[in-house]
């Protein structure tokens, strides 16, 4: 029987050459969640996340997410909330319009409260940068390794088949009982292990910026149907809301690459004079918007998570949470399989991970690619339709509350961090 090393804390190149139980590729938030969720629930177990990314730079990430009221509960039972709280902006309503860009007046067809009992908000707003520093300083605090600067190249399965051998960026190995994928949509490892995808490119991107504004938006998000693509104004803390601008990509990258005045204009189109004067803080961006489902998500001692499994349309603003929803399965996994000493990456105990996160990727993944396809056009019978059964379900409190928990991460077999339970 392998002999489990001790928990440390030393610097990456004096740990090279020792094996370790788990090994997380991708610093984000969804691979620090794993390491932190598993190291939490099997402090015996040696967890080490990689990331390529030079120290520090995950503090230059001005983006801000939705985070839906499970993923607040997990977060607090890690021990994370208290840390992010601070800048976390409740979501207390929501409101739905569709219309064209120039036109006059945007009817609102559908509105949400943003309560889903006892005064939790269904939602919070976060800066990037905060939850990520916040899964940091948790790994930190129960001996996780965190190491920047080289990530995972390549990686074979031992003679045995009981290890996993990373070879990293900067030539040196890492051996492992497990290694999880989570770096990014366009996954290297995900290739390396043989892993297709399915994948719709919407020709569309994604520009997202924080704009400063007058009036306060107490609380409410909007989001605003257009022909070119969903706008989403959603709330931060202050007189601040975070866009997703959905454009076509051609026209996206004229914008960006514009003067000011002539973005300022077409956002001023978009965002309205509601909350008042507004300006853009810091950077403004713009990322390519598709859909990419991975055919599997397992191979023995290999696993994907978060966007390395699934790239869906930020239209529900879902992503972050279908990858805290993979962080929180496959933690519960590993945690159980160990607990009734099963081999923790054997392929059989990862594939209750994949049959778990499967299908409620695959829902999420469609929904997403209906809804935009749907409604990102002018296509006047369509607009009329949609917009009938959008007042349909404003006049279903039943429905309405449905679409709320979904949206909550609060339906389906939800892992138990999910719920708010320890592992």
């Amino acid at each position: 029987m392998t002999k489990k090393p001790a928990r440390t804390a030393k610097k990456a190149g004096t740990e090279a050459d020792k094996p370790v139980d788990v090994l997380v590729a991708g610093a984000g938030y969804v691979g620090l969640a794993i390491a932190a969720a598993v190291a939490e629930a099997a402090p015996h177990l040696s967890i080490r996340v990689v990331d390529p990314a030079p120290e520090g730079v995950w503090k230059n990430d001005a983006r801000a997410s939705a985070i839906a009221a499970a993923a607040c509960r997990m977060l607090e039972k890690l021990g994370c909330w208290d840390a992010v709280a601070p800048d976390a902006e409740p979501i207390r309503e929501m409101i739905v319009t569709d219309s064209r860009t120039g036109d006059p007046v945007r009817p609102v067809f559908l509105t949400f409260d943003g309560d889903v009992g006892d005064g939790e908000p269904f939602a919070h707003m976060m800066p990037n940068a905060t939850l990520n520093g916040a899964l940091r300083e948790k790994c930190a605090a129960i001996g996780v390794t965190v190491s920047q600067g080289a990530g995972v190249a390549n990686f074979t399965r031992t003679d045995g088949g009981g290890f996993v051998d990373a070879t990293m960026s900067d030539g040196t190995n890492i051996r492992t009982r497990l290694l999880i994928a989570a770096d990014g949509a366009r996954s290297a490892l995900r290739t390396v292990a043989g892993i297709k995808t399915v994948h719709w490119d919407y020709g569309q991107s994604g520009i997202v910026a924080t704009i400063a504004h007058e009036r306060p938006h107490n609380g409410r998000a909007e989001e605003h149907f257009l022909p070119s693509g969903p706008f989403a104004i959603l709330p931060l803390k202050g007189n601040r809301s975070s866009i997703v601008w959905s454009e076509n990509r051609q026209r996206a990258e004229q914008l960006l690459a514009g003067d000011d005045f002539t973005f300022d204009i077409e956002l001023e189109k978009r965002f309205g004079l509601r909350l008042g004067e507004f300006r853009i803080e810091g950077q403004k961006r713009a990322y390519p918007l598709g859909l990419t489902l991975a055919r599997d998500f397992v191979r023995p001692r290999f696993a994907l998570a978060g966007d390395a499994a699934h790239g869906i349309h930020p239209i529900a603003g879902q992503g972050l949470n279908l990858g805290f929803k993979d962080a929180a399965a496959i933690a519960e996994t590993i945690v159980e399989a160990d607990r009734l000493g099963q081999d923790i990456g054997a392929l059989d105990v990862l594939q209750r991970y994949e049959r778990w996160r499967r299908f409620d990727t695959l829902q999420m993944g469609i929904t997403c690619d209906v809804l935009n396809r749907t409604f990102s056009n002018d296509f006047t019978p369509l607009r009329a339709a949609r917009d009938i059964g959008l007042g349909m379900v404003d006049r279903m409190p039943g429905l309405k509350n449905f679409f709320i928990s979904q949206a909550a991460g609060l339906t389906g077999p939800a892992p138990r961090l999910l719920r708010g339970e320890a592992i």
